[in-house]
């Protein structure tokens, strides 16, 4: 039968040996850990270069192409056509700023480049050559139904454009040419920035947008025909207020007429 000694002799080589395996037991760790931490950096410094590659591009954005046509009426005011090809409408360029200098206050602008590129291309392209200074906004409605500030004509009559005319882009291109739903009203929100236009071109059949422009200072429901391509920022609807609460003067018929308030819009660029 062993002694105390002999049994306290023997404990401690067993602990010995426990603390020995431990011991080992860590440093195998270690070194796993060590090995696979190196290896994570390599597989995800690999990824990120596979991504890179993978993602790596050296051509640009897709850009798309506009047509512009000649309008039957010359221009107006003369300016360039806009460029008509290699316009983007993604990332950086999706939306564009606009500050409008009135004669009631200012009005902020944020145009929708992704929805309606060739729109916004020909509206920052004339307001870059100065053509919407100096001109007035000739026609407001206050129908029940259609509460809008019609701008963008350098003649102040409704009948004068840029010399040049396009097709129609957000909404009506969400909708087939035969769809009868192209002729049903649907909403333009208050704040909406669309473009005016005749209708179709009776030569071409095609858009017949200009620089008329209109914005709607209250809800209001119109054919999806006339193109969408930006918004009103919210803390300059107090100026829109301001002209829509002055009325108009009836000389289109009732509820369609001149703002009492005169409105002239001194200046339009791209912040």
């Amino acid at each position: 039968m062993p002694s105390n000694e002999q049994r306290r002799a023997a404990a401690k080589r067993k602990l010995e040996r426990q603390l020995a395996n431990r011991a080992d037991r860590v440093r195998k760790r270690k070194r796993l850990m060590i090995a696979g931490s190196a290896l994570g950096v390599v597989v995800v410094a690999a990824a990120a270069v596979g991504v890179y590659f993978l993602t790596k591009s050296d051509d640009k954005p897709a850009a798309i192409s506009c047509d512009y046509r000649d309008s039957q009426k010359p221009a107006d005011k003369q300016v360039n056509k806009p460029r008509t090809s290699g316009i983007e409408n993604t990332g950086d360029n999706a939306s564009l700023s606009v500050s409008m200098e009135t004669s009631q206050g200012p009005i902020g602008l944020s145009l929708d480049n992704a929805k309606a590129p060739c729109t916004v291309n020909s509206f920052a392209s004339l307001a870059g050559q100065g053509y919407f200074d100096n001109t007035t906004c000739h026609r407001m409605t206050a129908d029940e139904g259609l509460k809008v500030l019609q701008c963008g004509d350098p003649t102040g009559t409704g009948t004068g454009g840029p010399g040049y005319q396009f097709d129609n882009e957000y909404p009506t291109n969400r909708y087939n040419p035969a769809d009868p739903a192209l002729q049903q009203p649907m909403d333009y929100k208050r704040g909406t920035l669309a473009m005016a236009n005749a209708g179709p071109d009776p030569v071409t059949g095609g858009g017949t947008n200009g620089s008329q422009f209109f914005i709607v200072y209250g809800d209001s429901q119109l054919p999806p025909n006339y193109t969408i391509f930006g918004t009103v920022d919210p803390d300059s609807m107090g100026t829109l207020d301001k002209i829509a609460a002055g009325g108009q003067d009836n000389s289109n018929g009732q509820g369609d007429g001149k703002p009492n308030l005169p409105v002239t819009i001194q200046s339009v660029r791209i912040d």
